[in-house]
């Protein structure tokens, strides 16, 4: 019965993500997020950064000229990353930087999701990868408690 099973899982460790250029990835994650390097693999290349809460590992492609881009309609695989956000202040100011920032693709701006109260947006990043930015009303509390 489905109500007897438990997880055998607990959360996400971490989620890594193939970029076409890694080092204007990283400054966006880094410099334009506020996150912070946590590990390097100088050799695969690859960088590990984290928000405090969770660890995104960005891996350089082998060939970023021959890269194909994602297309969440055709291919298998990340559809998106989505990255919550505690307030709806913090929500209109990520956007105004994130939208401004060198490489940054604006897919839509904050908007609710469906009949809300979600408001989010979606860009793609300097190497292509889609990024939500979510703030939910209904996590707001519990979210700024942490």
């Amino acid at each position: 019965m489905v109500d007897d099973l438990k997880t055998g899982t607990y959360g996400v460790d971490h989620i890594g993500l193939s970029v076409r250029d890694l080092a204007s990835t990283r400054d966006f994650f880094c410099d334009c997020l506020g996150w912070r390097i946590v590990g390097e693999r100088p050799e695969y290349p690859a960088v590990f950064v984290s928000d405090g809460h969770d660890v995104v590992t960005l891996w350089q492609v082998q060939s970023p000229g021959d890269a194909i881009p994602f297309d969440r309609r055709a291919n298998v695989g990340l559809h998106h990353l989505a990255l919550a956000v505690v307030d709806q202040a913090g929500l209109d100011t990520l956007y105004k930087r994130v939208s401004n920032w060198p490489g940054v693709v604006v897919e839509f701006s904050p908007e609710r999701s469906g009949a809300g109260p979600k408001i989010h947006f979606i860009v793609r990043e300097p190497s292509g990868v889609r990024i939500e930015f979510a703030f939910d009303p209904r996590l707001e509390e519990a979210r700024k408690a942490q």
